[in-house]
């Protein structure tokens, strides 16, 4: 059994200033390893390092990581990394009925969600160790989508057909992704606006977990990605059993 020590490995997490992104930050500096957030707004980024303490393991990076000249930006130092985390998703106007679409918020969900990923594994791979990994997040539109959420479940879909080509393309390094069920992220200030709080409490009711997620629960999600090394190619679901109702 090869033992992936998280305590010294050096870990990027893209998305990492707020929800999932920022409670897996939490964990692994907990854990001992150095961690780099990145993300588009720097005041997030800024609020992120407050919250975590100003960490002495922690940075900071600003990248859009739907640019590819920032993608290459990031790595062009060359510095060696362990893992490459990302949480990243622009979902912004995308939970729409079909004839409410506009294809620019389409275009941002693919870029952000597939397109980002895809230039993340093209740029950061070769400053992976052979024992390293990525891991993404899809979610469970791509199995259980409702109306208004087309784009997202497509988006969800192709990525996790991305993970299972990388794992081989890309090996020994391991490409794996979480689907979350519906998490209690700010994210929902997109999808319902105001009426966050009572859609979350109605998926609670009916899921047989009995509650939504919480950041937390797929931050423990993508540390077992992280630190199994026989896992690759996998969609871990962390969705409540959402996929059962």
């Amino acid at each position: 059994m090869t033992t992936i020590r998280i305590e010294g490995a050096k870990v990027l997490i893209v998305g990492g200033s707020s929800g999932m992104g920022l409670a897996l930050a939490m964990r692994l500096l907990a854990e001992g390893a150095s961690v780099t957030i990145a993300g588009r707004s720097r005041e997030r980024l800024a609020a992120a390092r407050r919250h975590l303490g100003d960490h002495p393991k922690l940075a900071t990076r600003a990248v859009d990581i739907t640019r590819e000249e920032e993608v290459a930006a990031l790595f062009q130092h060359g510095e060696p990394l362990d893992h490459i985390v990302s949480t990243a998703a622009d979902v912004e106007g995308a939970y729409q009925l079909l004839p409410s679409i506009e294809l620019a918020a389409a275009q941002r969900v693919v870029e952000s969600k597939f397109y980002g990923p895809l230039l993340l594994a093209k740029h950061g791979a070769a400053h992976l160790s052979p024992l390293g990994s990525i891991t993404y997040t899809s979610g469970v539109a791509a199995y259980r989508p409702a109306a208004r959420g087309s784009v997202v479940a497509a988006v969800n879909a192709a990525l996790e057909g991305l993970v299972r080509a990388l794992a081989v393309e890309l090996a020994p390094i391991r490409i794996n992704a979480v689907s979350p069920g519906w998490v209690d992220t700010p994210i929902w200030g997109f999808v319902v606006g105001d009426a966050k709080q009572a859609t979350l409490d109605a998926m609670a009711e009916r899921l047989p977990a009995g509650r939504v997620g919480q950041p937390e629960d797929i931050a423990d999600a993508i540390r077992f990605l992280i630190g199994n090394g026989f896992t690759t190619g996998t969609i871990l679901h962390v969705e409540g059993g959402h996929r059962l109702v």
